[in-house]
């Protein structure tokens, strides 16, 4: 299961993973007992892990540099329910975080889905584009950027006297 396909859907709890999306809605598959169902996007909102991002005192930072350096520090999940443990984990392992601006509600999902992505086995990387691909598309865009502007074409005024 890739960290890409990783979405949070609003309304619903938990993380689920992106099976096809439709023009009205989505199919996902719930990563705590796996069933499939149908979201409809008139309701929901989702939220891809990789593009959500973390205050913090300098930069925002990507999720994922979290949850690296969660499984990184090594330590024991704390309890989500105490916030003063949720506090003093992500000042160890974080400390730059910007308390804040980050809620203990924020960290609470954190700590949650950590604990659901590493139960899963889910490499914590972002998805990347292939390195041969990224600069033969912009190699390609910048001829086709040239041609469909039209070349500017002078015209003589008519005048009356004519």
């Amino acid at each position: 299961m890739e960290y890409g396909k990783i979405i949070s859907v609003t309304g619903l709890g938990g993380l689920f993973e992106l099976i096809s999306s439709k023009n009205d809605g989505a199919i996902v598959k719930s990563l705590e007992d796996g069933t499939t169902r149908f979201v409809s996007s008139r309701v929901h909102q989702f939220s891809h892990l990789e593009s959500i991002e973390i205050y913090t005192v300098s930069d925002n930072v990507n999720l994922v540099e979290i949850f690296q350096a969660m499984d990184k520090a090594g330590e024991t999940l704390p309890d989500a329910k105490d916030t003063k443990q949720l506090r003093a984990y992500f000042e160890k392992v974080f400390p730059t975080m910007d308390f804040e601006r980050v809620y203990s509600s924020d960290m609470k999902k954190m700590v949650k889905w950590f604990g659901v992505l590493k139960s899963k086995g889910v490499a914590l990387q972002l998805t990347e584009l292939p390195a041969e691909e990224a600069p033969a598309t912009e190699a390609a865009a910048e001829p086709a950027a040239e041609a469909e502007a039209p070349a500017k074409k002078t015209r003589k005024k008519k005048t009356t006297e004519e």
